[in-house]
C-alpha cells in the first residue's frame, strides 16, 4: 500500500487549488453519502453508487423529467475526452459534481452547472495490463472519496475534491492473469468500520483462482478475504466452505486456477447484513477438462451470499451447475420487495448470461422462480423441485462441437438492466446470439492449459456476419415471468438501462441514438444523436432543483471484438469521439462536428506477396489482437483496422510498432515476445484477410454446417 506522496507519480493531471475553489463554490451543504443514504430508495439528489443505492435497481425516483414533458428534454453539454478510448461505464454523481472513469481508470471530474472539467486523475496502467481492452465499467463515492479499481490490480480512493491520491493498494499478484474493471462497492459493517470490497476477471486469459477482498475504507487495510473456488486440498482448506466447495470438483483443477472470477455484480444488502457476489465462468471454460468427472464445481455461476462484516458464508445459488459455456452469473444483482402469492418477499432479481431469469430469495437463497428470457437450446427449463437446470443433450458438446443458444456473450450480459418499483417491469438490455463450441482433440488425461489453448476449446477464427445477432430493449414482469412487451433495438448489443419515476426507460444505442421509452408500452417517445455508439449506462440526479441524465458514449467495450457484426455500425477508431452527454429539460447546447458513420476499405497491395503457410500461422498468432482489432482482423470499432493500415505492409515498420512498443503512447501494447517469423506470419495474415472475399460457395457451406448441427442437437433433445 502508498500513500499519497509515495505515489506521486501515479497521478493525472490536477487543475490546482483553482480547480478545487471551482469545485467547492458549485456545492452548498455536502451531503453525507453513508449507509443511511444508499439505503434511501426515495432520494433522487444524488446517484453515489452503481445501481445508485444498495438495491442496485438503476431507478430514479425523480419526477421532474416525464411521459408529458419528455419531448423538452434537450442537450445542457457535452464534454469530449480526447486521450481515452472506452467509455463503456458508469458515472456517478453527488452535489453537482459527475465523476466518470474512462479508459484504463482514468477519473474524470465534471461541473454539472456548466460541463467543465474540474480534475482528472491517470493511475497510468502497467503495459502488460494494456492489452486488456475492456476499461472500467464503473466507480463509487463514500464519505468524500472515489473508489476505483485499475486494469493491473490495484484498487485506489482519492479526494473527491481535489483528485488527490488518499491510498491505494495492489489487490492481486504481482503478474498474473487478474484484471479489474469492475466497480467496487462500500458499505459501514455494524462495528462502524466502511469496508469496500473488489473482486477481478482474468479466468478467460489463463491460470486464475477467484477472489473477493474487503479493504478499510479509509486506510486500504484488508479486512478479509474470500476465495470462490477451492485451491490444492493438500494445502488446506481456507474455510468450511472451501471444504464444502472441494467435494463438487474432480481431478486436478487447482492447476488451471479452476476460475470463478468475481469481476462485477455485487451489493450490500443492509436488512441481513450480507453481501451478494455474482461470480463467474470456469477456467478452463470446458467443464470436461476442468473437472474431469463432473460434479457442480462450486461456487462458479453462482449468487453467493457472505456475512458482510467477516466474509463467512452463509448460502448460494449456482445458475448454472458444471457450467462449459461461460455462463458467468456476473451480471447486475437487483433487490426489491415484491408480492409474491399475495405476501411480500425481499428477492433476488438476476439475469445471467445463461438465457434464466431467477427471483431468488434473499433471507434464505432459495429459488422462488426461473424461466427463459428468450431463446435458449442449452436446457429445457429450470426443475423447481431441484433448482438445478435440464439440459438438452449435446449441448456439452459431447460429440466435439456444437452450436447453442445464448452463446458466451449472454442474452444478458454486464450492461445494467432496471427494476422500476411503479410499473412492477424489470427493463433487459438483451441479445440473442449463437455461440459455437468445439473441444475435438482434446484429451481430459492429457491435455494441459497452455497460452494459445486457456478455454480448452478450438479458437474461433471466422468474420462474424452483421446479421448473427441481434437486440431489444425486454420488459419483463418478475412476479408471473412473463414478458410485458419488447422494442427491437440495432444490432447485436446495447447499453445498460435506467428507469425513472417519471414513466420512463432510457438507454444508449449501437447506432448511436440515445432513446427513452414509455415504461409501460415500450413506445420510443424521444430520442438523441449521441454522434457514436455507446454501451455505457445513463443515471439521474437533481442539482438546484432540476433535474439531469448522464450518460457516456463511445463505441469500445466488448462489441468492438465481434468483426461485421460489430462493424456494421460504421464507429472506426478513433476517428469517433468519447465523450459525457448531459441532459436537463430545455437545455439548447449542440454537439460538436462529429464525422458520419463510415465502412472500412481494405488495402489491395497486390506487391505484397502473401505466403500460405505463415498466412496460416498468423491466424493463431492474431489471437492475442483480437480483443481490440477484431476477429478476422475485421475491426468492430476502436482499434484501427489492419487490413487497411499501411504499416503492416513493411517488415520494420510492423515490428516497431508491434514487437518494439512505437505506439505505447497511443494506446498499443508492445508484444515484445513475439519472433520474427511470428511478425512476419502475422504480416502475411492480415494481408490474407484484406484479399479475403467470400465466395457464394463458402457462405452456402457454413449455413449448411449451421443447420446440421441444428438438427443434429434437436433429433438428441426429441430422441436421445
Amino acid at each position: 500500500m502508498k500513500s499519497a506522496g509515495i505515489a506521486a507519480h501515479a497521478r493525472g493531471i490536477l487543475f490546482g487549488i483553482a480547480a478545487s475553489l471551482a469545485l467547492a463554490s458549485t456545492a452548498q451543504a455536502a451531503s453525507q453519502i453513508d449507509n443511511a443514504a444508499l439505503s434511501n430508495d426515495a432520494d433522487g439528489s444524488n446517484w453515489a453508487a452503481n445501481g445508485r443505492t444498495f438495491d442496485e435497481q438503476h431507478f430514479s425516483p425523480l419526477t421532474q423529467i416525464n411521459t408529458q414533458n419528455i419531448g423538452k428534454l434537450g442537450l445542457a453539454w457535452s464534454l469530449d475526452f480526447d486521450d481515452v478510448w472506452n467509455m463503456a461505464t458508469m458515472p456517478v454523481e453527488v452535489d453537482g459534481v459527475v465523476y466518470v472513469a474512462a479508459g484504463y481508470s482514468v477519473i474524470h471530474a465534471v461541473d454539472v452547472r456548466t460541463g467543465k472539467l474540474l480534475w482528472k486523475y491517470d493511475p497510468h496502467v502497467g503495459v502488460r495490463k494494456m492489452r486488456m481492452a475492456w476499461g472500467i465499467r464503473g466507480l463509487t463515492y463514500w464519505n468524500g472519496k472515489i473508489y476505483a479499481g485499475v486494469q493491473d490490480g490495484r484498487l485506489f480512493a482519492l479526494d473527491a475534491h481535489t483528485g488527490e491520491l488518499v491510498w491505494e493498494t495492489q489487490t492481486t499478484e504481482p503478474d498474473d492473469n487478474r484484471y479489474i474493471t469492475g466497480a467496487p462497492r462500500v458499505w459501514q459493517g455494524t462495528d462502524g468500520r466502511a469496508r469496500v470490497i473488489i473482486g477481478q476477471g482474468g479466468a478467460d486469459f489463463g491460470h486464475v483462482r477467484g477472489y473477493v477482498t474487503t479493504y478499510d475504507a479509509e486506510t486500504g487495510q484488508q479486512i478479509w478475504r474470500w476465495w470462490i473456488v477451492p485451491g490444492n486440498p493438500a494445502d488446506g482448506f481456507e474455510n468450511k466452505a472451501m471444504e464444502m466447495a472441494a467435494k463438487t470438483w474432480h481431478g486436478k483443477w487447482w492447476e488451471n486456477g479452476g476460475g470463478g472470477t468475481a469481476w462485477n455484480a455485487m451489493t450490500y444488502d443492509p436488512k441481513y447484513n450480507r453481501v451478494y457476489i455474482g461470480t463467474g465462468n470456469g477456467g478452463p471454460w470446458n467443464a470436461k477438462l476442468r473437472s474431469p468427472g463432473g460434479g457442480d464445481n462450486l461456487f462458479l455461476c453462482s449468487v453467493v451470499a457472505l456475512d458482510a462484516d467477516t466474509g463467512e458464508y452463509v448460502w448460494h445459488y449456482q445458475t448454472t451447475p458444471d457450467e462449459s459455456w461461460d455462463f458467468t452469473s456476473t451480471m447486475d444483482i437487483e433487490l426489491a420487495t415484491i408480492e409474491i402469492d399475495g405476501k411480500p418477499r425481499d428477492v433476488i432479481l438476476h439475469a445471467p448470461k445463461n438465457g434464466f431469469f431467477y427471483v431468488i430469495d434473499r433471507a434464505t437463497g432459495k429459488l422462488i422462480s426461473a424461466e427463459k428470457l428468450g431463446k435458449v437450446t442449452w436446457a429445457k427449463y429450470v426443475d423447481m423441485k431441484t433448482g438445478r437446470p435440464v439440459e438438452n443433450k449435446g449441448a456439452r458438446y459431447e460429440d466435439g462441437e456444437a452450436m447453442i443458444w445464448p452463446g458466451s456473450a449472454g442474452l444478458h450480459n454486464w450492461p445494467p438492466m432496471s427494476y422500476s418499483p411503479d410499473t412492477g417491469l424489470v427493463y433487459i438490455p438483451a441479445h440473442e446470439m449463437a455461440g459455437y463450441y468445439n473441444d475435438a482433440g482434446r484429451d481430459p488425461s492429457t491435455w494441459k492449459m497452455s497460452k494459445g489453448d486457456v478455454m480448452g476449446l478450438d479458437g474461433f477464427f471466422d468474420d462474424v456476419p452483421k446479421n448473427a445477432g441481434s437486440s431489444s430493449m425486454l420488459a419483463w414482469n418478475p412476479v408471473t415471468q412473463k414478458k410485458a412487451w419488447e422494442e427491437p433495438t440495432p444490432g447485436a448489443n446495447n447499453g445498460g438501462v435506467m428507469a425513472t419515476a417519471g414513466g420512463l426507460v432510457f438507454q444508449g444505442q449501437a447506432d448511436g441514438k440515445f432513446v427513452a421509452h414509455d415504461a409501460k408500452t415500450g413506445k420510443v417517445v424521444w430520442s438523441f444523436d449521441m454522434g457514436v455508439g455507446s454501451m455505457g449506462s445513463p443515471i439521474s440526479y437533481e442539482v438546484d432543483g432540476k433535474q439531469y441524465i448522464s450518460i457516456p458514449a463511445g463505441w469500445a467495450g466488448g462489441q468492438m471484438l465481434l468483426g461485421s457484426l460489430s462493424a456494421q455500425h460504421g464507429w472506426v477508431g478513433r476517428d469517433h469521439p468519447r465523450r459525457l452527454l448531459t441532459f436537463v429539460l430545455d437545455g439548447d447546447a449542440r454537439l460538436p462536428p462529429t464525422p458520419p458513420p463510415a465502412q472500412v476499405a481494405p488495402l489491395a497491395a497486390p506487391e505484397f506477396k502473401i505466403d500460405p503457410a505463415l498466412a496460416e500461422k498468423g491466424k493463431y498468432v492474431y489471437q492475442q489482437c483480437v480483443i481490440c482489432h477484431g476477429v478476422a482482423a475485421v475491426a468492430g470499432g476502436y482499434a484501427p483496422d489492419l487490413r487497411a493500415s499501411q504499416i503492416p505492409l513493411s517488415t520494420a515498420a510492423f515490428t516497431a510498432v508491434v514487437r518494439d512498443g512505437g505506439l505505447l503512447a497511443r494506446g498499443m501494447p508492445q508484444f515484445s515476445e513475439l519472433s520474427d517469423e511470428d511478425i512476419l506470419a502475422l504480416q502475411n495474415y492480415i494481408r490474407d484477410r484484406a484479399r479475403y472475399k467470400p465466395s457464394a460457395w463458402d457462405q452456402i457451406r457454413t449455413g449448411w454446417h449451421f443447420l446440421m448441427l441444428m438438427l443434429k442437437m434437436k433429433l438428441k433433445a426429441l430422441f436421445g
